[in-house]
């Protein structure tokens, strides 16, 4: 599995603790940024981590910011992104399940370390289980293409 990882400066400190929980675990992922607290646009470090799950280059995506949401709205304006806020294990479940979900975002600022990793394990481990599911999908992915990629 390839997972790439991008954070603005309020998610940095998660981002990091993230990367080393990977690592413990041997899932490979790339750090798309930011690598310092200063302050920095999340839109600018969004994209490069959305663009690249949405060609397939990875697998998925993990974004951070202070709440997480700035980042999911963010990922969420590029084609192919189902960019989903989790701050509880069900919900991370549930975004790969039912919404099969290509990006996990989560704030530093709502959530620790340990809770974080829980979430992430979950949404990693969890697959979309398709039927009524895809039917839904494949109406996001129209609405997309209606409104969104002209």
């Amino acid at each position: 599995m390839q997972l790439a990882i991008a954070s603005d400066h309020g998610g940095l400190q998660l981002k990091t603790e993230i990367i080393d929980y990977l690592k413990e675990v041997a899932i490979d992922c790339q750090d798309f940024g930011t690598y310092s607290g200063e302050s920095v646009d999340y839109p600018d470090i969004v994209m490069p981590v959305a663009e690249a799950v949405a060609k397939k280059e990875f697998d998925l995506g993990i974004l951070c910011c202070g709440t997480g949401i700035g980042v999911s709205i963010a990922a969420n304006k590029v084609s192919g992104i189902r960019a989903a806020l989790c701050h509880d294990s069900f919900s991370a479940r549930m975004a790969r399940e039912h919404n099969n979900a290509n990006i996990i975002t989560m704030g530093e600022r709502v959530i620790g370390a340990g809770l974080a990793r829980d979430i992430l394990a979950t949404f990693l481990h969890a697959q979309f289980s398709g039927g009524r599911h895809a039917r839904r999908v494949d109406k996001i992915h129209n609405i997309e293409k209606k409104y969104c990629c002209r």
